[in-house]
């Protein structure tokens, strides 16, 4: 194993996460089963081996979803602020294990060793927010029209919750889905991208090191590796009443139909084509730096990357002058050395569709603003690194209206507010949106009914980026499901509506009189 920079180890951060490199784990977590089929996992750093995982075989899957049912009939009946306390546990361990965790997430999908760090942050703080939420896990009492009727609702555990990462973020997602599983009652099944499957097999040893410590059954928490094939076991199976899928539009289309036909739940965080709108009242200086990151940070692989930049006329050519100097500053390379803004995109696929959108901006009569392309020369023989670029464009070409999860940047212009707005709502994906201003009118127009149609909408901040404690998710495209904060743990739960009747009398609805 290589030695990425004079501080970075991978085998020593492996060795730290209990993995080996050349069979990182088995697939369930919940017995010693290996099958005949592994799935190597490459590091877009610089193409090295970094382990490989046995991909989950039908019995398998079987087994582990059985032992999950079995855990969840006695995880439910634990009280929620004990299970809360499972998951405050576990999110010290995340504390203990945020170096080698951050190294391996950085090194495995090739985001900067920040963003590594700052994607386990994000894994401690919502085991910190579903900690304080197991003891406010309350339904409402309504005032019943009959007398001496009580009528509330509360919550349930739906049971065995299945979630589906993508690589981009390959172990928050999980978290922010499993925490609140968790602490609702539920066990969960977990598949995480076969792009990224090592960071799964860490969280699982961390897990397992909690539920160990508290002689909990291993079923609470579960792992299955593999393609589509697998995930498909899941979105077919009707033990599995809640399916949490992040990834692209095409699969969400896949999965929430093939849940909705056996009336199951489904979570959908799918594709994202993201805008700032940039008005003649903007603060130059932070619009540069929000559009800069949110175009180039985790090389655009974010569902919330800045993809489209609207700009008044009047500012068009101050700010894309100063943007492209900007870019001019952006260094790119291993993403374990913090000196780097900027590692590769996740594979060769990806690269080629980077290169692919290029083109077709330019046949669609896109002008170049600043050059993308891959590089090459010493440290980047992965040959997954690439330039962000900017396109000058316009928002109706076709290569515009779709994602690319690339660092590429298509900048317009405006004239009129509603322009701008109908502009950035003008594409099939609805899930985070921004507007740069310091003019009160505009900010309150934007996040109005008659503003942005996101799920995200930000005043004077970029478009990716987002709290622990609001809900995460958008509309049209992109699903419209929510994760994380606010009242986002209801997903997780079914909600049931009761009556106690104290009274002597049984009063009928309607005004029925049934005399007996």
């Amino acid at each position: 194993m290589s030695t990425l920079t004079s501080s970075v180890n991978i085998s020593e951060v492996l060795s730290e996460l209990g993995i080996k490199k050349h069979n990182a784990g088995t697939s369930t977590g919940l017995q010693n089963h290996d099958s005949s089929e592994h799935i190597k996992s490459y590091s877009p750093v610089d193409g090295e081996l970094i382990g490989s995982v046995s991909a989950t075989t039908p019995e398998q899957y079987e087994a582990t979803i059985k032992a999950s049912q079995a855990a969840f009939l006695e995880w439910r009946t634990t009280p929620a602020p004990l299970r809360g306390e499972i998951v405050r546990q576990f999110g010290e361990k995340l504390r203990k294990y945020k170096e080698p965790l951050g190294k391996l997430v950085s090194y495995e999908m090739g985001k900067s060793l920040q963003e590594g760090y700052g994607e386990v942050q994000e894994m401690i703080d919502i085991c910190d927010f579903a900690t304080g939420l197991s003891r406010q896990l309350n339904g409402i009492t309504m005032h019943s029209e009959r007398p001496l009727h009580r009528l509330y609702d509360q919550y349930h555990p739906l049971g065995v919750v299945g979630i589906i990462s993508a690589f981009n973020f390959p172990v928050a997602v999980w978290a922010w889905n499993t925490a609140l599983a968790w602490i609702s009652g539920n066990t969960c099944v977990w598949k995480p991208s076969e792009k990224a499957p090592i960071c799964g097999v860490a969280c699982q040893n961390i897990m397992a090191e909690v539920l160990k410590e508290n002689d909990l059954d291993e079923g609470l928490c579960c792992l299955v590796n593999g393609d589509y094939k697998v995930g498909e076991m899941m979105t077919t199976d009707k033990r599995v009443p809640l399916i949490s899928a992040t990834g692209s539009t095409r699969m969400g289309r896949i999965v929430g139909s093939t849940v909705a036909q056996r009336f199951g739940k489904t979570i959908l965080e799918l594709g994202g084509n993201n805008a700032i709108i940039v008005t003649p009242d903007a603060d130059l200086k932070m619009t540069i730096i929000g559009a800069a990151f949110g175009a180039v940070g985790t090389c655009g692989q974010r569902c919330t990357s800045t993809r489209r930049l609207i700009i008044h006329d009047s500012k068009y050519a101050e700010v894309t002058e100063k943007l492209t100097a900007a870019y001019g500053q952006i260094a790119i390379g291993d993403p374990l050395d913090e000196s780097n803004h900027v590692g590769p995109l996740i594979d060769e696929d990806a690269v080629n569709t980077y290169l692919k959108a290029i083109e077709s901006a330019k046949e669609q009569g896109g002008k170049i603003l600043v050059e993308g392309g891959v590089l090459e020369g010493e440290g980047y023989e992965s040959g997954c690194y690439v330039r962000p670029c900017i396109i000058e464009a316009s928002n109706d070409m076709d290569i515009v209206q779709s994602e690319t999860f690339a660092p590429i940047l298509y900048v317009m212009k405006y004239n009129d507010i509603n322009e701008a707005i109908a502009m950035q709502n003008d594409v099939a994906q609805g899930l985070s949106s921004a507007i740069m201003t310091t003019n009160l009118r505009e900010a309150e127009l934007f996040l109005s009914y008659a503003g942005s149609d996101c799920g995200i909408a930000n005043v004077n901040i970029g478009t990716s980026g987002a709290e622990i404690g609001g809900a995460f998710g958008g509309e049209k495209e992109t699903g419209g499901g929510r994760e994380s904060g606010s009242d986002a743990w209801k997903a997780y739960m079914r909600r049931q509506t009761n009556t106690i009747n104290y009274s002597t009398e049984l009063p009928l609805a309607q005004g029925i009189k049934f005399n007996l």
